[in-house]
Order: structure tokens, then sequence, then C-alpha cells
């Protein structure tokens, strides 16, 4: 996505967050932030990914406020991107994405990471839409309202 150029209008939600986050860089970044990394140089080493195209990524990212910077937490002359709290909302759709993953793309025995809880040690449950009474909804149980402008 061009840095001079908004996303165009979308009335669609999915449409939306697809113009920012769809784009594979965007997601990997998000997801070593999640995991701990801050430094450009952390981001690069860890994606293999050219210097150009990670400052293009974390540009689109701190512009559309998923990322801020900030100066560096050692006090060095660098700078810091951190998630912002609508950086740190993306988590389910990070987990949806390895959970799907790990269901669909992966061989029986292949080895793979895990997301474990913290406090636990256990593996995280897989994530489900599911009603008010805790009831899993499937894509037959839904359907999606038009809000009038």
């Amino acid at each position: 996505m061009p840095r001079t150029k908004k996303p165009p209008y979308q009335a669609c939600p999915v449409a939306r967050a697809a113009a920012i986050m769809a784009d594979r860089w965007s997601v990997l970044i998000v997801r070593d932030a999640f995991d701990g990394l801050r430094r450009f140089g952390e981001f690069q080493k860890s994606l293999g990914i050219a210097r150009n195209i990670l400052a293009d990524r974390l540009h689109t990212l701190v512009e559309t406020g998923i990322l801020t910077m900030e100066p560096a937490s050692d006090g060095s002359a660098y700078q810091d991107y951190v998630l912002t709290p609508k950086g740190e909302a993306l988590f389910p759709v990070v987990v949806g994405f390895r959970q799907w993953a790990e269901q669909h793309l992966f061989q029986s025995g292949e080895p793979h990471s895990q997301l474990i809880e913290r406090k636990t040690g256990r593996p995280v449950r897989k994530m489900a839409p599911s009603t008010r009474d805790g009831r899993v909804l499937g894509p037959q149980d839904a359907f999606v309202r038009k809000l009038p402008s």
C-alpha cells in the first residue's frame, strides 16, 4: 500500500481490514511484535525481509495506528515499535490464523510451534465464534446485516 494513499472507502469491514493486514509481511510483523520484537533490526532478522519492504510495512502499521514508535527502552538512540491497543486487539486474529494453520496446513506429527498460556503452561483452547450462551456457531448459523447509512 503506497504511503501517500489511504485505503479506499469500503462498506465491508473485512475489506477494510484486508486493505491493511492482508499483506503477508504486515501479519508477520504483528505476530513478531506479540512475540516481543520491537526493533527494526529484530524484525528484519526474524523475517528475512528486505529493508525497504520492512520500512514500508512498519510505516503503514504506524500510520494506521497498529504500532507506535517510542524511544528505545534501553536509552539508546534507536526507536522501538510497540503495539498500540488497536494493534493488541489483533491478537485473536493472529491466534485464529495460527489455529487454522495448525489444523489444516500441517501433516500429522509434523513439528510446529504451539501457543501456550503463560499462567498454566497449557495450550490455548481453540477459538470459535459462539452465541451468548456459549453454543459454537458455524457459517450457516450467522448472517451479515447491512446497517443503514
